[in-house]
């Protein structure tokens, strides 16, 4: 009997629409004694690359009014030892796989696609929106018309549907999203980090060695959800919202807002438990609601 958490997001069905927002879950190992990983909808990798990346300098983290900074840099690594190491352990436990992947060209992308198109995993997240990378990355979602090349590009070598994650730093999401689903996207998740900066006024510098980082945590809901309302209202293809996400309520409003599912990230660091806290949490709502699936709620709000 189908389980009224399960979702559908672009053919893939998942048991639940909550997944974890890449880098705030690594691949699973640091969490695994605090969330059973095959409860969650899925679990979305750290961002993985062709080669191991040594990611910024420190210090790479500052705290701020609700939320924080990071300029990790998108450290990993790299593809073999992600398929050597974690894909199995992530097997092993009986998780739903959402795999991150970052690059610095439209070729190391496509590698890593290529790479993962015998793999056993479930969807691809393409990450062209990190605000922590001086190449690649971010230009590719900040102009409409390498996001619709490079989605091309990874499409035509990726055998799992695609989600290209999108920047909030442009000045229309929208235009975004009909360029990424114009080059054949299965679906988009968004937002990344907003970029901000804190100066540490006793040290008379920048708190993080990069001076800027991606802000991210529940001061950045309010953007997030409109972001993604107005996303799902200008696409066809379906929406993965995340953004400040701390608890069920929070991830009600993202689904009615039009996300199909929802990716919980800044709120692990404080709460490991979190991701499973509103799956049950989503599960009581359903029952006092009545409702036969949560999607009876996507995108209600209109």
């Amino acid at each position: 009997m189908k389980s009224a958490l399960e979702v559908n997001f672009a053919g893939v069905s998942f048991p639940n629409p909550v997944t974890t927002a890449s880098g705030t879950f690594g691949s699973g190992l640091e969490y695994s004694e605090f969330v059973n990983l095959e409860k969650l909808g899925a679990v979305t990798t750290k961002g993985v690359a062709n080669v191991p990346w040594p990611g910024n300098p420190t210090p790479r983290i500052a705290e701020t009014h609700g939320g924080m900074l990071n300029a990790i840099g998108l450290q990993n690594p790299g593809i073999d030892t992600f398929i050597e190491r974690d894909l199995p352990y992530l097997k092993e436990k009986g998780a739903r796989i959402i795999v991150n992947v970052c690059g610095r060209s439209k070729k190391d992308y496509v590698e890593v696609a290529e790479r993962l198109s015998e793999e056993d995993v479930d969807m691809l997240e393409i990450n062209i929106s990190c605000p922590n990378v001086k190449a690649g990355g971010i230009a590719f979602g900040q102009k409409p018309e390498m996001a619709e090349d490079i989605t091309r590009a990874v499409k035509a070598a990726a055998k799992q549907p695609v989600i290209m994650k999108l920047s909030p730093n442009v000045t229309d999401i929208t235009e975004m999203a009909k360029a990424v689903e114009a080059g054949g996207a299965d679906g988009v998740s968004l937002i990344n980090t907003i970029t901000g900066m804190k100066i540490d006024v006793n040290r008379k510098t920048f708190a993080i060695a990069n001076k800027t980082g991606g802000m991210s945590g529940p001061c950045l809901k309010p953007v997030a959800v409109r972001m993604v309302y107005q996303v799902a209202n200008a696409v066809k293809i379906p929406v993965l919202g995340m953004g400040g996400i701390q608890n069920t309520e929070d991830a009600l409003e993202f689904l009615m807002a039009g996300a199909t599912m929802v990716a919980v990230g800044t709120a692990n660091f404080f709460n490991p438990c979190v991701t499973s806290e509103i799956i049950d949490g989503l599960a009581a709502y359903v029952r006092r609601e009545n409702l036969d699936s949560i999607m009876d709620i996507v995108g209600c709000v209109k």
